[in-house]
């Protein structure tokens, strides 16, 4: 997505949902929440193994 302008990429968003802003809306707060989780287990994990010292950049 880097590559891309940001309006496109809210285009192609919009476009996805058939154009239903609330539903691209939605569907994006499911993406974010979903990766918030995925973020937080990573971060529990590496709890468990001792990567999380500070000043470590294992998960940067």
């Amino acid at each position: 997505m880097s590559f891309r302008s940001n309006d496109t990429a809210i285009d192609e968003i919009v476009a996805s949902c058939n154009g239903d802003l609330r539903g691209a809306v939605r569907a994006l707060l499911l993406i974010n929440e979903h990766l918030e989780a995925e973020l937080a287990r990573a971060y529990a994990a590496a709890a468990d193994r001792g990567l999380t010292e500070r000043g470590s950049s294992a998960l940067h």
